[in-house]
Formats: structure tokens, C-alpha cells, sequence
């Protein structure tokens, strides 16, 4: 799809999204390290007491938030990465660009998912 008036790449402001990333990699650095504090507390809160999550009435819900807990784990770990690799994108100056149509992504699209590869109509055909 080719480029559309309005929608051409907007170089963006290089220091100011830097900045953005940068701010929102340390935040989710903060909450890996929050959540991997929670999972080691429950999974020694566990080892603690003999739980048979099979007929323990509390060992169903402690088996959930720990799944729960490595899930938010695993996706936070995943947003990591993925702002690592918007940090390279913006280096090699295809960052705000849709790696699917090419057209540039809206900078209010950008503010609220700064990690996005895709336009909106591309990431709404996903």
C-alpha cells in the first residue's frame, strides 16, 4: 500500500522518543523486578507447607495467582523486548514506520504504544 497524504512517515523528535523509551523501559524493568519478588515469595510461601493442590482448598487459588503472576512476568519481559527493539528501529530510522503497508504510524498511536510496528488499520487486520 502506498503512502497516503497524512500518512507519510513523520521523522519523529529522536531525543524526545528516546526519552519516552527509555522512561518506559525503566518502568517495566521496576515491574519485573516487582513481580519476580511476588513469584519467588509465593513459590516459597509454598514450599513451606506440604500442598496438595488436588484437595487443599487454598492450593487451587495459590496455584493461580502463581501462574498469574508468571504470566504478568512473562508478558512484562516481552514489552521489554519489544521496547528494545523499538530503541534499534529508531537508531536505524525505520521507527513510526509500519513494517506492514509502510505508511507512517499517528504519533497519537505512538504516545499510547510505543513499541507498535503497525498502523492502526494494519494492526486491526491482525
Amino acid at each position: 500500500m502506498a503512502d497516503m497524504p497524512g500518512n507519510a512517515p513523520v521523522p519523529p523528535d529522536r531525543a524526545a522518543v528516546q526519552a519516552r523509551l527509555a522512561a518506559e523501559r525503566a518502568a517495566t524493568h521496576t515491574q519485573i523486578e516487582a513481580l519476580s519478588r511476588d513469584f519467588t515469595a509465593i513459590v516459597e510461601a509454598n514450599a513451606l507447607v506440604a500442598v496438595d493442590d488436588e484437595h487443599d482448598p487454598d492450593g487451587s487459588s495459590t496455584a493461580f495467582e502463581r501462574a498469574h503472576v508468571a504470566s504478568l512476568l512473562a508478558q512484562a519481559r516481552t514489552h521489554l523486548e519489544h521496547l528494545d527493539e523499538a530503541l534499534t528501529r529508531l537508531t536505524e530510522g525505520t521507527y513510526g514506520v509500519c513494517e506492514i503497508c509502510g505508511t507512517g504510524i499517528p504519533a497519537e498511536r505512538l504516545e499510547v504504544r510505543p513499541a507498535t510496528t503497525r498502523c492502526v488499520g494494519c494492526a486491526g487486520a491482525r
